[in-house]
Order: C-alpha cells, then structure tokens, then sequence
C-alpha cells in the first residue's frame, strides 16, 4: 500500500454492491507521469485525508484511481436523461467513475469520483478524457459556489495525467477528484424506470432517503416523501443561483441531483450584465437554459422524476398521477419564497417586510421595478448590489453611477430606503468576488501554458467573497468590453 493510502480513510462500496444494475465495474486508465496541480486542503481534511501524503510522489496516483486498496470496487455509473428536452435512454459515466464512498468528519457519506479518467462502456465513442482547462473550471467554480453558500458538489483536487487530449486543439489533459453528497441523479431513476423494474426503483427510494433525507425514511409513502424532498430541495438550489446570477448552462436531467447539490460545471458562468436571456453554454442555441429560464427547466425536470416514481406512489394510476401532480404543485411557492426571500436580504430589508411574500404588493413592486432597471440599465448585476450597502450608508453615488441613465433609479432609491435597509445584512449576502468570467479564462489560459499562480489567486478571491480586501480590487470588477460576447464549453 502506498504512502498515500495508509493514511487515507477505507473507500466503502456501498452503491456498487446495493445496485449492480446500474453500476458497471470498471477502472481507471493508468496515467504513470500523474502530477497533482491543485489540492483543496481544507476538504482533505473533511474527509479524514491526509494532505501532505497526497502531495507526495503516490498521492497523485492515488487522486487519479490508481493503487487502490483491493477491497475498492470503482465503478460506472448507469444513467439516462433527457439532453436539451431530447430522451436518451443510455448514458452513464462515460468518462468518470465512481471510487467509492467516505464519512466525512461529521460522519456523512461522501463520494468520491473522478472525471476525466479513460474511457468506460458507457462512453459512446469519446476518449473518456479530460483538459487541464474544464477541470480547473470545475475547481474554481464549485469552491466558489461553496462559499457562497450555495449546495454543491466540490473538488477535491486537479491532477495532471502527462498525456495530450485532443479537442479543436491539442491540450494537457488532467483529472478532477470530485466529492458530492452523492451522484444519484434524475438520470438515475429515469434508467431504473425504464427498466421496469419497481423493484429496483423502490430500493432506490430507500437508498436516497436514507442518504440525504433520513428524517423522511420512515414516512408512510417513501416515494412521495422523496419526491417532495427533492421538489423543495431543488426550489431552494434554484433560487440560490439566481439569486447570485449563476447560470448553469446544461440543465439536462443527468445533471440534476437527488441530494439538492449543483453538479457539472461545464458551460457554466456568472451573470455580468443583469438579463433574464442569459446565455453562455456554445452548445445551448435555442437558450433552453438560459439565467431566466432555469427555474421553469427545473420544474421540469422534476416533472420527469415525478414519472419514474409514478408506480410506486399508488397501486392505483390516476391516484399515482394526481400526487405527483399535487407534490409538483409545491415547487413554484417554494422557489418563489425562497427567491423573494433572499431579495429581501440582498436588499437588506426585514422578512417582516415581506409578511405575505410574494403577495405582499409595496415589496412586491419594489423588487420588480428593481429587475426591470437593472434589465434596462444592463447593469453588472454583482456589482450593483454591493455598491447599494453604501447608499443603504447614505451615498448612493457608488450604485446610481452604474446606469446610463440614473433618473428611474433616483426614483426608486427613495421606496427602497423608506424600509430602512441593514448595509452590514446586504454586505453579508451580496458577495465582491464571484468568478468573473474574464478572470477565469485569464486563469485557465496562463494554468494551460503550465503557470497555476492566476488559479491560485482567484481561489484565494472567491472562497472569501464576502470581504473587501485591499490588492483584490480587479478582481471586483466587470469585464472590460474588449472581452466582448463570453462563451463557454462543456470539454468534452
């Protein structure tokens, strides 16, 4: 056993013995010049690892699956889904695999998988493999979201594998070690449906609420439970991105996870001007998912997992039917009490100042004039929500200089502060470093060229969001219009 392993904690294979059907045995390719890049020391150290044995000659090995414990079982993992609106029956871990699972220090179970490591039966063609680039986008991205408090799968580290990967161009290729809550997706139980199997999807009912909603396990309706549970758990996730203007990019439903945890950060990106339309995956041409319409995608894909559970929430089909139908129902209040809520904080308002939420008409239209200027105004909409804390102070200068044409906001700045915002409460919601999408393809770039010093500060930046510091101040700022129209790939 390497130095690595004997002081890294056993990986349990619990997923892959409770559920052969959807897990293909596999292996990682072997990458004998592997040379770790980054490592999230902090999350080491979660999980019981020890990081100064991963940064040694056989931690990097160990981070892209090679040299594991006998008794590990790596597997593939067994999905379908429906890719921009369209059902495909087989997908699955094409180019990942799943290592295995380890409690954590508060004794939950973490995955850890990997991407990027050579191709598996499920990769329909593909080289199974990875770019240095998408996988420290991955890195910095998920650390960031992280921070923000938002639910999320995380990396644990980057590796270099010391092979090219071939793509519109030739590029280092790399691993990403990734740790989630789990990997039990939509897609999962879309597969196990279309099995006909209800068998398999009852087990699979149990093993998710026993992972993530153990306090619903024994109700009398586990599928219903569960189905609620993910309906309010994605409504709260959804919120949250728009909320910090994330835009996901492929909402596919393989990429929507039971847990509640945001997952795949491929074509991803942070809103800069505030528009509804928002859209930076290259692949996404119809803006399927773009910023606005990511709350009514989530709904349905929910839609669809509602369908996998069908025969098992009723013997009788239109009973089955009318409680999906009534747990569906759910998910539009609780993201719009959610969102509404977290508008208040970001405005810096009382909750009692909402008392009805949505429904309540003074904050009501106070919020949707404030998008319609921002949407007008094309205004960086992280930006101005952190400049408003000082007009909350008493100058609104720093916020009424980001429109063209400050007058709508002279009149709105007034009913806003009729409320009496709290500037310490919107300091503390309203982050000064997101992952600006210009400073993220200069990281990437400068990482591709073999110069990591670019990812390592814009990590230091954006895992501290909240606290203005002084030599950061780039890092604050929108980006520069020679930067012109940003688009984002997936890197396969």
């Amino acid at each position: 056993m390497s130095g690595a392993l004997s002081t890294t904690p056993a990986l349990g294979s619990r997923y892959a013995r409770e559920f052969p059907e959807l897990a293909v045995p596999w292996r990682a390719q072997e990458f004998p010049d592997a040379r770790l890049l980054v490592l999230n020391e902090p999350l080491a150290a979660e999980l019981g690892w020890d990081a100064a044995a991963l940064r040694d000659g056989d931690g990097a090995g160990v981070l892209v699956g090679a040299g594991l414990p006998d008794a590990a079982e790596p597997v593939a993992q067994a999905y379908a889904g429906h890719q921009f609106g369209a059902y495909s029956p087989r997908l699955g871990d094409g180019r990942a695999l799943l290592l295995g699972e380890v409690a954590d220090a508060n004794g939950h179970l973490r995955d850890i998988h990997l991407k990027g490591s050579g191709p598996t039966p499920f990769a329909r063609g593909g080289d199974g493999l990875a770019a240095t680039g998408p996988m420290l986008r991955e890195y910095i991205v998920s650390e960031a979201m992280h921070a923000l408090g938002v639910p999320t799968t995380r990396a644990l580290a980057v590796t270099a594998t010391g092979e090219d990967v071939y793509r519109e161009s030739v590029l280092p290729g790399a691993v990403l070690t990734r740790v989630a809550s789990s990997h039990l997706r939509v897609g999962t139980f879309q597969y196990a449906a279309a099995m006909g199997d209800d068998d398999l999807v009852r087990r699979l009912v149990a093993h998710a609420l026993n992972r993530h909603y153990p306090d619903r396990a024994a109700a009398d309706n586990p599928s219903l439970a569960l189905l609620e549970a993910v309906i309010d758990a994605q409504a709260a996730l959804i919120a949250q991105w728009m909320l910090v203007g994330f835009v996901h990019g492929v909402m596919n439903t393989d990429n929507m996870t039971i847990s509640g945890e945001t997952i795949d950060y491929g074509p991803c990106a942070f809103m800069d001007a505030f528009d509804p339309a928002s859209v930076y995956s290259s692949i996404d041409l119809q803006g399927r998912y773009a910023f606005g319409r990511q709350p009514l995608i989530a709904e349905w894909n929910l839609a669809r997992f509602a369908e996998t559970l069908l025969l098992t929430l009723d013997d009788d089909e239109d009973r089955a039917v009318e409680l999906a139908q009534e747990a569906l129902g759910r998910f539009r209040g609780a993201y719009n009490a959610a969102w509404f809520g977290g508008m208040l904080r970001k405005l810096g308002l009382p909750a009692s100042a909402g008392a009805g939420a949505t429904e309540d008409p003074v904050t009501t239209a106070l919020l949707t004039d404030l998008i319609g200027l921002l949407h007008v105004g094309r205004v960086d909409y992280t930006g101005f929500f952190r400049q408003l804390s000082a007009a909350a102070r008493g100058d609104q200068a720093p916020a009424r200089e980001m429109f063209s044409d400050p007058d709508p906001f002279d009149l709105w700045a007034p009913r806003w502060l009729e409320h009496g915002p709290d500037a310490d409460v919107m300091d503390a919601v309203n982050p000064v470093y997101i992952p600006r999408n210009h400073l993220v393809e200069e990281a990437l770039d400068a990482a591709t060229g073999g110069d990591l010093s670019p990812v390592e500060r814009l990590v230091d930046a954006v895992t501290s969001p909240y606290v203005q510091r002084p030599g950061f101040e780039r890092y604050a700022e929108p980006a520069p219009e020679a930067f012109g129209p940003y688009r984002t790939f997936c890197g396969t």
